[in-house]
């Protein structure tokens, strides 16, 4: 069995293991994605060409990363998901976790409107929605969101990027 559908099973394992825990307590273990990134490196050094997938893994760890930290920046996130989403890159590389990545935005905009709906929660989404757009339009004023904003609750954002995952392996592998 090649390289990459051995990375892929301990990807699939470790986004499920990750999306299963953020379910339950909202948070995504170091202790987790440090072994994950250990079994990658283990089967990066095992393949035939290991500086060439550790090259790639470190391309894909920045990339994933760079592409979720202005997210946790703007407190939109948590850290957790961006380290998931870096060490998701481990496993995939930067070509790869770019196509998760908007897979993973675009599953958890569909969790979000769901969550919204499910507690209604509609107008006050669109209400901040509406200040945040104001406040962009207005001049001199930037886009920074005022304080006294409240949030309309949170989501396990670790669940959005396992489907992304999933998604993704099955397009590549189907």
């Amino acid at each position: 069995m090649p390289i990459e559908q051995y990375l892929s099973a301990a990807l699939l394992l470790l986004v499920s293991i990750a999306a299963v825990n953020d379910l339950g307590t909202r948070r995504i273990p170091n202790r987790l994605l440090l072994v994950g990134m250990a079994v990658a490196l283990l089967l990066y050094l095992l393949s035939p060409t290991p500086g060439e997938h550790l090259l790639t893994a470190l391309g894909g760890m920045a990339l994933g990363l760079a592409v979720f930290l202005p997210f946790y920046l703007l407190r939109g996130m948590a850290a957790g998901d961006v380290k998931m989403m870096a060490v998701v890159g481990f496993f995939t590389g930067p070509a790869q976790v770019l196509e998760i990545a908007v897979l993973s935005w675009c599953a958890g905009g569909v969790m979000a409107l769901l969550l919204v709906l499910a507690h209604g929660q509609l107008r006050s989404v669109l209400g901040n929605i509406r200040r945040i757009l104001l406040r962009a339009m207005t001049p001199g004023a930037g886009v920074i969101v005022p304080a006294q904003q409240t949030s309309v609750g949170s989501m396990p954002y670790g669940l959005a990027i396992a489907a992304g995952t999933v998604i993704a392996l099955v397009r590549h592998y189907g």
